[in-house]
């Protein structure tokens, strides 16, 4: 591997595309245990400088505030209560510009390297709001100049809260620095929320369940309010936790650990699996970190939010916690989530370390829990019952291993009138990786997504149910749902809720796709209290085909390339219409584009048609 070239699996391209789709796939798993993605050096110095100019530039604008100092004198006034509101700002401003998570070549952005922005500011692109059904004034997808006004209030608030002083002496020990004027959050608040309600996409990307809610609780005293972010802090890890606890997340932590950039060793990337390259199911290790994982997120911020007081231990519990956020800072995880976890490691210095003196049990507003409650303890645990109602990211299922996905499945011609009919600022990521290196390349490293997909459980049931869709059909492209969400939408962080059969009713009100050119296999998460996962199976022209369940333990026993052909077990299946297979179509194995399984990542139906049921209108 090079400074810019990739690591790929030693195979002529021409021969790879030639391959059945099992064989393929085969291949590339086998080589992502040793070599994960096979990274580029360039691609992680990218991402190292991103997160360097995420701290430089929070200090430069949080030094801007009068009475604090200058960057060189942060050291005197990195703990003052106005840094942590400035610094919750500035995290929700890089995010909602597509500079946070979602963005770069791990989340397949190479050409440009965020999307966002780019889409969000520009009219005739794809909107997906969140309960068209039930929200007056936010039916149809077409983004309109009220959409770009109101994302660029979005923006304008923001950098205008940015550049408020503090309102001084509210804070005690604060100087005459003070706090932000909660009012002057209100033009952010207010512009956020109306823009979520047409378009779910933004308000997830803003990390609306993290940061939006912050800000509510500047309109609280100083106590309360720091009282306020330390519960956040804390459902934040709960929630984290309680997704580990199934059968996925040593699927997640195996996967993860073949792509860490410091984890040279192939040796030591093979001790993840039980029998590589025959058995690729995870080894015992995987197990245990995934259950020390589990066992830090519950217990240590348990220990630093209700007993904790600054003294020793509470320090051996923060330097615990920060290690354990670098740890996944450094695996460089697929979407990369690491100006998130930047903030996490200060959080845990400023909130419980500099002000680890203000304690839960000090709280004296009660209407603090009815601001947060709803959002941290019920849509959490309604997530968790039924995933279909509730993204995982307001539901706080970060390392679930198994959320909402799905694959899309074109004719080799409806892929290309696909990028024809949208309006977007990018390509498909294959035609990216084109711009950057020759074709076989390009070919090659696409393909390498569909790998990371299959390494995941529920990759495993994904590839049993394209199978039993295609039925032998060779001549099928099959793409992640998280491509064509980060290709339409303009960003894509693991959200299957973003490119399922809502997304599908857009893209076909623009390019009207016949009957087979088009289908989506969707496959929610699984609910807590259930061993089953649902799917349904979309065209873009006839609706819904069929739907039915996948069991869990199904996935588990099931290597990552398909061995089933088409009789991977379903149960519970209603069938609406016949699964008529695609027109067939000559295939040109030299383009990229157009040869079978060009990328990654989807999931179930969330919006109302004449097909499917009212409750399942859509996702936010």
């Amino acid at each position: 591997m090079g400074f810019i070239r990739p690591q790929l699996p030693p195979v002529d391209a021409k021969t790879f595309a030639a391959l059945p789709r099992g064989e393929r796939l085969k291949l590339l798993t086998r080589h992502w245990v040793e070599y994960g993605f096979g990274t580029p050096s360039a691609v992680h110095l990218f991402y190292l400088v991103k997160c360097l100019l995420y701290i430089g530039g929070a200090a430069f604008v949080i030094a801007l505030t009068p009475g604090l100092g200058t960057v060189t004198e942060a050291a005197s006034w990195w703990s003052q209560p106005i840094v942590y509101q400035k610094l919750i700002v500035f995290t929700l401003l890089w995010e909602v510009l597509g500079l946070g998570c979602g963005s770069g070549p791990l989340s397949s952005r190479f050409n440009p390297v965020i999307g966002s922005v780019l889409y969000w500011l520009r009219p005739g692109t794809i909107r997906l709001p969140p309960w068209p059904a039930r929200v007056p004034l936010t039916r149809g997808s077409r983004r309109t100049a009220v959409d770009v006004a109101l994302y660029a209030a979005v923006l304008a608030s923001a950098v205008w809260l940015l550049a408020q002083p503090g309102d001084g002496g509210h804070a005690p020990g604060s100087g005459d620095v003070g706090l932000l004027d909660a009012r002057a959050a209100l033009p952010l608040i207010v512009s956020l929320a109306v823009l979520g309600l047409r378009d779910k996409t933004v308000f997830l990307a803003a990390r609306g369940e993290q940061y939006w809610l912050s800000l509510l609780l500047f309109f609280f005293p100083y106590s309360d309010m720091f009282i306020g972010f330390k519960l956040v802090m804390l459902a934040l890890w709960w929630g984290a936790a309680t997704s580990k606890l199934n059968h996925h997340f040593p699927f997640v932590v195996a996967t993860m650990m073949s792509n860490a950039p410091l984890v040279l060793s192939r040796r030591l990337k093979r001790l993840f699996y039980r029998d590589h390259p025959r058995d690729l199911r995870p080894s015992r290790l995987p197990f245990f970190l995934a259950h020390i994982g589990t066992a830090t997120e519950y217990a240590v911020p348990l220990y630093l939010v209700f007993v904790g007081n600054g003294g020793f231990w509470t320090w051996a519990a923060l330097l615990y916690m920060a290690v354990f956020h670098l740890h996944i800072l450094s695996t460089v995880p697929m979407g990369v989530p690491l100006e998130w976890n930047i903030f996490f490691v200060f959080s845990l210095f400023y909130l419980f370390g500099a002000h680890g003196d203000i304690s839960v049990w000090d709280l004296h507003s009660p209407w603090l829990l009815v601001v947060l409650l709803p959002s941290l303890l019920l849509l959490p645990l309604l997530g968790n019952l039924r995933p279909d109602l509730v993204s995982f990211l307001p539901a706080m299922r970060y390392y679930a291993g198994n959320w909402a996905t799905s694959a899309w499945l074109f004719t080799s011609d409806a892929l290309a009138r696909l990028e024809a009919g949208l309006t977007t600022t990018s390509r498909l990521a294959t035609r990216q990786l084109e711009s950057l290196y020759d074709t076989e390349t390009a070919l090659l490293m696409s393909q390498k997504v569909q790998s990371w997909r299959s390494m995941h459980s529920h990759g495993r049931a994904h590839n049993g149910l394209v199978d039993r869709v295609t039925d032998g059909q060779d001549d099928i492209v099959v793409v992640d749902g998280e491509l064509i969400a980060g290709f339409a939408l303009g960003w894509n962080f693991g959200e299957g809720h973003l490119h399922n059969d809502q997304l599908l009713r857009a893209v076909q009100e623009r390019c009207g796709f016949a009957p087979g050119e088009v289908r989506v296999i969707c496959l929610e998460g699984q609910p807590i209290q259930r061993q089953t996962q649902a799917y349904e199976v979309h065209d873009a022209a006839l609706g819904l085909l069929e739907r039915g369940h996948v069991k869990v333990h199904d996935m588990l026993t099931r290597q990552p390339w398909p061995t089933d052909g088409p009789d991977y077990p379903v149960h519970g299946v209603e069938r609406l219409q016949p699964l008529q297979p695609a027109p067939r179509q000559a295939v040109p194995a030299s383009t990229p584009a157009s040869t079978p399984d060009a990328t990654p990542d989807a999931t179930p139906s969330s919006t109302p048609d004449a097909t499917t049921p009212p409750a399942q209108d859509a996702t936010s």
